[in-house]
């Protein structure tokens, strides 16, 4: 590859015993379009054949459910057993395509997930009124301390499993309401996993211990973290009672992460069913947000600069870039510079436009092929399509159009 500019995303990061060759980072992106066994689809395959041949130095695979009662639709990413070689010829052919494109292998994360309240039935820690306003749910959704107990096991398992697929680590993910996250503010709720924020973090921390047993110099245990819900307390985690950030229970938890073997952590706010806008900026969608984009990529500088402070050697990976289009890579780089963040994490644009990251690097970079941050991938997924970019990308641009009409 021609490499015409030299920028500090394309500078070297020292990450364990492995150096990266850059500092660009392609988020988890969920596609709803696995096979209903949860291997990957003809669709699946194609998106990240496209990240392979990006040259972004981690590719974060999108949310993998641990346990089939675990997944979003019927269609979640879930490898399992009977699967394995799918998923293992898979990561052959991203390894191949990379070295042959970009010279490197990236690291390939598997993010390990279960979706809780947002599982096809309902699994809750606890009746929250702020989500269930607009989706109630009954008594017997709420699981039992019995049922949180079989997950550590479920995810040594998939950490086992991802490992012999050829991952190069897991992500042990809570954010953005699911089971993990929504423990964390379990402030009222009886038993082990309940109350106090030792019985709150206990499952989050139990299953990254567990995933800790395939732990080595080679496969990693990381995790993306909602730092804070933006709901307030006693309903979020990370807030105050007035529903301003509070991150005196993030940092505890954060230091009992980097305590348990993690050492990177890729930074999210909000809640994407509940408050889009926090996690997710954007210029056009469903609703008119209560504060302006300007306010919400602020807070995640502000977050991301106390982490950093606070977890001098915890690798950060900051969000929320996809928004600034035409100044997209700029704006990574000056978060880099001023030690907001090591690493920069991209995500809706990867959907859009892949390749933005090699066209800046050969003095190509397009902005009009950039996000558009008008959410339609994500009116896809709600609308329980296959999701992708409707703007840039003529099959799902079609999905999108009949979406429309339908409604």
């Amino acid at each position: 590859m021609n490499k015409t500019i030299t920028t500090i995303l394309n500078t070297p990061y020292k990450f364990g015993k492995t150096e990266l060759k850059n500092r660009v980072v392609f988020q988890p992106m969920e596609g709803c379009d696995c096979k209903e066994n949860g291997a990957p689809s003809e669709l699946t395959i194609e998106k990240y054949r496209k990240t392979a041949a990006s040259g972004a130095s981690v590719v974060w695979f999108e949310a993998n459910a641990v346990c089939a009662e675990g997944r979003t639709n019927p269609r979640q990413m879930m490898l399992d057993n009977k699967n394995l070689s799918e998923f293992k010829a898979l990561l052959e052919e991203l390894k191949e395509i990379s070295q042959r494109e970009n010279g490197f292998a990236p690291l390939f994360f598997l993010q390990l997930t279960h979706s809780g309240r947002q599982s096809i039935k309902p699994m809750i820690a606890y009746h929250n009124p702020v989500y269930e306003k607009t989706r109630p749910v009954s008594d017997d959704c709420i699981v039992t301390d019995e049922y949180l107990d079989t997950l550590p096991q479920l995810y040594s398992d998939s950490a086992k499993l991802a490992l012999e697929a050829g991952f190069d680590g897991v992500d042990v993910k809570s954010c953005h309401g699911y089971l993990f996250q929504e423990l964390l503010s379990a402030y009222d709720r009886p038993g082990k996993y309940g109350g106090s924020f030792e019985n709150r973090a206990r499952l989050y921390l139990d299953c990254v211990n567990s995933a800790s047993v395939w732990a080595s110099g080679s496969f990693f245990i990381v995790t993306r973290l909602g730092v804070s819900d933006m709901v307030e307390k006693p309903y979020g985690f990370g807030t105050d009672e007035h529903n301003n950030l509070d991150l005196t229970e993030s940092d505890l938890l954060i230091g009992k992460l980097v305590s348990s073997g993690v050492h990177m952590l890729n930074v999210t706010i909000g809640n994407p069913y509940y408050n889009p806008h926090v996690n997710r900026p954007f210029r056009t969608g469903a609703y008119t947000p209560p504060e302006t984009p300007e306010v919400g990529l602020k807070r995640f500088e502000t977050v991301e600069k106390h982490i950093k402070e606070k977890f001098p050697s915890l690798t950060v990976v900051g969000s929320g870039l996809s928004y600034y289009r035409r100044e997209l890579l700029e704006k990574a780089e000056e978060q880099i510079e001023k030690n907001i963040c090591d690493l920069a994490g991209f995500g809706r644009v990867t959907l859009a436009y892949p390749d933005f990251f090699r066209d800046y690097l050969n003095g190509e970079f397009d902005p009009k092929k950039c996000c558009a941050a008008c959410s339609r991938c994500t009116e896809l997924m709600r609308g329980k399509q296959v999701s992708g970019c409707a703007v840039h990308n003529g099959y799902y641009k079609k999905l999108y159009e009949r979406l429309k009409a339908k409604k």
